[in-house]
């Protein structure tokens, strides 16, 4: 769950262009390829205008062609079950192509993204897709102090509201899709509005049922790649620690260089030492074959050894500019989500903040935090019994999944990429897997549109 790595997390699914997604997209009509309307149609711009409570910000001139790019504000309520609590503005940003088309909700479980890159589904859809910002993250803020309304029923509800508004325009089939903390999103809208969509896929989410028991993480971490390359990451964790003082003086004087500050977690010593822990998550959350010949080694100078952390738990993410706005991320790991533990046994006696990953250390402490038990416990009842049309793909080698999803309802599937870390696409599944995996969408969205629009 590492939020490091967000921006290629909700990029790497776009990237990936099947030969059916390239079919899909060669087959839209010369009408949705114009992005423009037919006659006798609305433009897409005047019906979205005309939509109760949502503002039309910007259409963004940066679409791939057969596509138009909307920037969109949607008044939502900051309490759906209290109307006097109040509204906010919820960012949303819609990729068009034709309203007779299947569309796809994205869920960032973060900041909306303004890169107009469509999601793997979308592409092998030949889809229009609509970005849903998360509650409190981004611009889509509640002018309320505090997080009391930042729960996973408040953000399913306002994902329930979107779909409602936008099955005007898109009647036809929709699905939902995110990874990681954008796919757990997804999930939970499915918890508390299973028949919004037709069908969800969820990459590379982790699902924290109970966070007093974190064995399953700690035991991945004991026995992902080999012992020589777990003990690599050990010991570069070890010599970091050991060089302490050189390394938080290059980390303040970066910070000072930068204008930043560290008052949320309270030192650069303590935001150093949280990110030494960290490292040995984010590593093997991303880690390629390639990349196990470069974990830094006795000899390694001071210089590499910050480089090397920097490059793989992200410095910057504990000064105040990039955690300020991560609160809310670590608010909702700190009461309902949940987090996995990470092994400290071999850097035990050089620590000094041995409790630094926890949630509270990064969320202000004038801000209450109390857990709630009940949360996830439910949500993994649910998926197990009942959470049907449900695509999960995770990577085999990827810690966030040491807890994962297991779906038991109708016509849902868990599958794995042998090898695969936090990055994983459907198209990197063996080629059985993912011909499966396609046909599934392809069913979901309704067989006669493909052979209609198609050809199949």
């Amino acid at each position: 769950m590492g939020v490091w790595t967000r921006r290629r997390l909700l990029t790497s699914a776009a990237s990936a262009v099947s030969a059916a997604g390239l079919a899909a997209t060669a087959a839209v009509p010369a009408r949705a390829a114009a992005g423009r309307p037919g006659p006798g149609d609305a433009d897409i711009a005047d019906t979205l205008r005309a939509l109760p409570g949502l503002r039309l910000i910007e259409e963004r001139q940066d679409a791939e062609p057969g596509y138009r790019h909307f920037v969109l504000g949607l008044r939502q309520p900051v309490d759906h079950t209290d109307p006097a609590a109040g509204t906010f503005e919820q960012r949303l940003t819609l990729l068009h192509t034709a309203a007779d088309r299947p569309t796809v909700l994205f869920s960032t479980g973060y900041h909306a993204v303004l890169t107009p890159r469509r999601t793997e589904p979308a592409t092998l859809l030949g889809a229009n897709q609509l970005q849903v910002e998360h509650r409190y993250f981004g611009t889509s803020r509640p002018a309320e102090t505090g997080y009391t309304h930042l729960t996973i029923r408040q953000a399913a509800d306002d994902h329930h509201r979107v779909v409602r508004l936008f099955r005007r325009v898109y009647p036809g089939a929709w699905l939902s899709t995110g990874s990681s903390k954008g796919g757990m999103t997804s999930v939970y809208h499915r918890r508390f509005h299973p028949a919004d969509v037709d069908g969800t896929v969820v990459y590379s989410a982790p699902n924290n049922v109970d966070d007093r028991e974190d064995s399953a993480c700690l035991r991945f971490l004991e026995t992902v790649g080999t012992a020589p390359d777990r003990e690599a990451v050990k010991a570069a964790q070890r010599q970091m620690l050991l060089h302490r003082a050189e390394l938080v003086a290059r980390y303040e004087a970066w910070a000072s260089a930068a204008g930043d500050t560290f008052r949320i977690v309270g030192s650069a010593d303590k935001a150093f030492e949280i990110a030494v822990l960290r490292v040995l998550f984010m590593f093997w959350q991303r880690a390629t074959p390639a990349d196990l010949t470069a974990i830094p080694g006795p000899e390694a100078t001071t210089d590499e050894l910050y480089a090397w952390l920097d490059n793989w738990a992200g410095l910057s993410l504990y000064a105040d500019t990039a955690a300020r706005r991560y609160i809310p991320y670590w608010y909702q790991i700190g009461t309902q989500l949940g987090y996995g533990d990470v092994p400290t046994a071999h850097v035990a006696d050089l620590l000094r903040h041995p409790d630094g990953i926890a949630a509270r250390n990064f969320v202000p402490r004038d801000t209450p935090m109390v857990f709630d038990t009940t949360a996830m416990p439910d949500i993994d009842r649910w998926v197990r019994r009942r959470g049907s049309r449900m695509l999960f793909v995770n990577g085999a080698q990827d810690p966030t999944v040491a807890e994962h999803f297991r779906p038991g309802g109708a016509d849902s599937r868990l599958l794995w990429v042998p090898g695969g870390n936090h990055s994983v696409d459907i198209a990197n599944l063996s080629p059985a897997d993912r011909t499966s995996a396609e046909d599934t969408l392809h069913r979901w969205v309704g067989q006669e549109y493909f052979t209609q629009t198609l050809g199949t």
